[in-house]
């Protein structure tokens, strides 16, 4: 599955900005393309970094619902012969993205998370409301294709911050995942930038995200975040039902966690993801469905695994 994913992507890069048909008229939503990065959404933490997106494909400014899963699997010890455990991150998540100017966004994310661990001598369960996040972006380009521009042009900058909302418990960072928590303890900023070229139905965009941990009441610091990934999507439809298939790469980059200060062994790492997703609209309505794959990684050292994330959502257009 992951070499297809790989070459498909290889061959819709080479061919997505040929000359080809008109775009598909669009009277019910204005197309959005912009993937920016979750801020750790799924647990704010090292080994579960999102890049799942704040925004949908479809809908500019909206107010939705969207649950993601995430699945692990973790040695259960510090040992090369620690058995493996399956971890399970669940998020249902309340998010929005409202127009405060012509230039300006805000997008607002508000988690609630139930994770479940399988251990050989029972299972753990954790669930709470997460940290608040919520981030501007402004749009510091903007290009129109016309008779006389074949491609369309559009770069956003922004930043935002993370509220500890979210409960942090230091018994959780024991020998297995450290980021088996429903927050980070700690208020946690970010910036992030985005770059969108155009041309007819096919849409590329370019994303880039860093997140700097700051440290919580318990002494402990997760380590800071980079994210990055780029979206080819298409866009087409039947009637009145508006359809954008998607397909990407991302990757995230972890620093070491720290505990007073100083770096805890084997909690840096990175992954790196294929991606394919479509999202369905009509009326004021859409649904869409992402999921992820792991094509190369390294987490703490490689006591953590990752096995796949999947995402539905369901907005509403404003």
């Amino acid at each position: 599955m992951k070499k297809i994913l790989v070459v498909m992507i290889y061959f819709l890069v080479q061919n997505a900005f040929a000359n080809g048909p008109k775009p598909f008229p669009n009277p019910i939503f204005k197309v959005n393309p912009f993937t920016f990065f979750d801020e750790c959404d799924a647990c704010g933490c090292s080994a579960n970094g999102g890049s799942m997106g704040f925004s949908s494909m479809l809908n500019e400014n909206f107010v939705g619902i969207r649950y993601f899963h995430q699945s692990y699997k973790s040695r259960d010890g510090v040992f090369k012969n620690s058995p493996w455990i399956d971890e399970n991150f669940n998020t249902a998540q309340i998010w929005a993205r409202i127009p405060v100017s012509k230039k300006v966004e805000i997008t607002a994310l508000l988690p609630y998370h139930f994770h479940r661990r399988i251990k050989t001598d029972g299972n753990q369960n954790i669930d709470g409301i997460g940290d608040i996040t919520v981030m501007a972006f402004y749009n510091l380009f903007e290009s129109k294709i016309d008779s006389t521009a074949k491609f369309g042009h559009r770069i956003l900058v922004g930043g935002g911050l993370k509220a500890p909302t979210g409960k942090y418990d230091s018994a959780n960072n024991g020998s297995i995942n450290p980021s088996f928590q429903v927050g980070t303890g700690s208020w946690d900023y970010s910036v992030a930038s985005e770059y969108i070229i155009r041309r007819n139905k096919f849409g590329l965009n370019t994303t880039l995200n860093y997140i700097f941990k700051t440290e919580n009441d318990k002494n402990y610091k997760f380590g800071d975040q980079f994210n990055y990934g780029s979206t080819l999507f298409y866009t087409t439809g039947i009637e009145k039902v508006l359809i954008v298939p998607q397909i990407g790469i991302a990757g995230e980059t972890y620093s070491a966690n720290q505990d007073h200060n100083e770096d805890v062994p084997l909690t840096k790492g990175d992954i790196f993801f294929s991606k394919i997703g479509v999202e369905v609209g009509y009326k004021k309505f859409s649904a869409g469905v992402n999921a992820m794959l792991p094509i190369n990684q390294n987490l703490t050292g490689g006591r953590v695994e990752a096995n796949y994330r999947l995402a539905v959502n369901l907005n509403y257009s404003l």
